[in-house]
This record gives structure tokens, sequence and C-alpha cells, in this order.
């Protein structure tokens, strides 16, 4: 019997192949878009404000709350612009160290870059938001390192500062940004390292024979093929910002996040259709995203 299958499959590989392919293609357009459908469904359902039960009825009355609610449009608002801030300055830190991990690191010191990038990956999530939060505490130890160098009235400065201030970084959306930035760096860094390994090095010593600056280089040559690199960490960025809930519930300045929305109205509230209505801006901004960078030909180097 098995020499039999054997011999079966080997006369037909491309079975073998489509076979292979059912378990995983099945999972997926089950289990994930099917989840995704049936949240797209819910988020067109209401719930009936006296008996708190789910009208069945498609409706968009459940958009027009979250569209047409300060308080919850605030909360669109301000979840879209940390996201956009963290990706911005994930993107400018992350950027000369994969450029050095890509093209002047060799050896051992280039498997060490890449093994301190994904080592905070290895530790556990929890753990590291509770460790940022003490020490970004207001007699935790970066207080305490900014007072040894005299820096501290910087710090009270930008504690003072409407928007991003409060009581202390463990309390002010500039503790929460700092966070956000630190988790998702290396999905960042990653990324654009494997777009800049890419560049052949012939195109750079190229553009520098033909009298370009390095500044130029960089701008006409090195970015634009690294822009996939730039896309894809930054769709992992602002995607992972935008659904987070744990970091703005244990760091930051009180006020409400997507993530945190999904959360309550989900678990707490019971307001399926609301939580489902906030679960979806994420997918439609991250769309519209892609779309763009795509028109901006961000992937035409893939």
């Amino acid at each position: 019997m098995t020499a039999f299958a054997s011999m079966f499959f080997y006369r037909r590989q491309s079975l073998a192949v489509y076979l292979l392919l059912v378990p995983p293609l099945l999972w997926f357009g089950i289990v994930y878009l099917g989840s995704l459908f049936a949240l797209l469904a819910q988020s067109f359902y209401a719930i009936d404000e006296f008996t708190a039960t789910i009208v069945r009825r498609v409706t968009l009355a459940t958009y027009a709350q979250l569209f047409t609610q300060p308080a919850n449009l605030d909360i669109v608002l301000r979840t879209t612009q940390m996201a956009i801030a963290v990706t911005l300055a994930a993107a400018v830190i992350a950027f000369p160290i994969a450029n050095f991990m890509a093209r002047h690191a060799r050896g051992r010191i280039k498997a060490f870059f890449y093994v301190a990038v994904m080592l905070p990956m290895w530790t556990s999530y929890l753990v590291k938001v509770y460790a940022w939060r003490l020490i970004l505490a207001k007699e935790g130890i970066l207080s305490w390192c900014l007072a040894a160098l005299g820096l501290d009235g910087v710090l009270e400065g930008m504690l003072r500062t409407p928007g991003i201030g409060g009581p202390s970084l463990s309390s002010s959306y500039l503790g929460m940004f700092i966070v956000f930035v630190y988790m998702w760096l290396p999905f960042m860094i990653l990324p654009i390292a494997a777009a800049l390994e890419r560049v052949p090095a012939s195109l750079l010593a190229a553009s520098a024979d033909l009298g370009a600056t390095p500044a130029q280089t960089f701008w006409r040559v090195t970015l634009p093929l690294a822009l996939p690199g730039v896309a894809a960490g930054s769709i992992f960025t602002f995607s992972l910002t935008l659904g987070d809930y744990i970091i703005p519930s244990v760091v930051g300045a009180p006020g409400y996040f997507i993530g945190m929305m999904v959360y309550q109205q989900q678990g707490m509230a019971g307001n399926i259709p609301l939580a489902a209505a906030f679960s979806v801006v994420p997918i439609v901004l991250i769309g519209i995203y892609l779309a763009l960078a795509r028109r901006a030909g961000a992937f035409d180097a893939l």
C-alpha cells in the first residue's frame, strides 16, 4: 500500500503539492478569515439600550456611534496619532542600526547585533512592560540618571508639556511612547536590514563613481531600494501599536486606546458590536496605508 501511494504521488507531483497545501489553506480560510468576517458581521449589529441584548439586524448605528460620539472619535484619533509617532520614531532609530548590520558588520559582530536585536523578543511581554513602568517611575532609575547628569530640569519641562506630559514618565504619553518604540523596534530593524542586504554594493559604488555625495546616494539609491523593508517594518509597528491594550493600561496617562476599548466593550460591557466596530478601524487604516505605500512604489523592489 505504501509503495502504491509513493508511486501514485510520484507520477502526480502537482497533486501531492496541492494535498500538502490543503491543511494550512483550510486553517487560513476557516479559522483566520472566518473569524475576521464574523467580526466584520458583528460590527453591523447593534445593542438594545434597554435590554442590553444584541439586535441581529443589519444597521450602521454602531458605526454612527463610533464616529459621531466625540469620546469614541477621540480614542481613534489618539491611537492613530500614537501609532504614527511610534512608526516614524522606530524607522528613524532602526535605519542606521539596520544599515550597520547589513553593510558594515561582519562575522561575530554581525551575529552579536542580530542576537542583541532579537534578545528582547525572547523575554516575557508583561515582564518588559512592568519593568519599564518601574524604570519610568517618578523615583525610577531613569529619573535618577537624569538628575545625576543635571538634566532633571529638562525632564520636568517635558512632563509639563501639554499633550505628552504628566506627573511622571510612567504616567504620561511620552512614557507610553518610549515603551511602544522599545517594544516594536526589532520589528522595524529586521525587515530594513533584510532589504539593505539585497542592495548590490555595485550600485553604491557606481553612484560614488558618478560623483554623488553620500547623502545623494542615500536618498536616491539606498532609501528607494530599502523602502520595501521600511514598509514591512512600519506595518508591524503601526498595526501592533493600534491593537495593543496592555501598554496603555500599565504605562501612560489616563485615556482609552482602541485595544483597551475592544477589551472593555467585549469583556466587561458586553457590547460586542461596538467592540467589533473598533476592531475594524485598524484593519481599515492598515488597508489604506498599504494602498498608499503601493501607489508610492514601496513594493516595486520586492
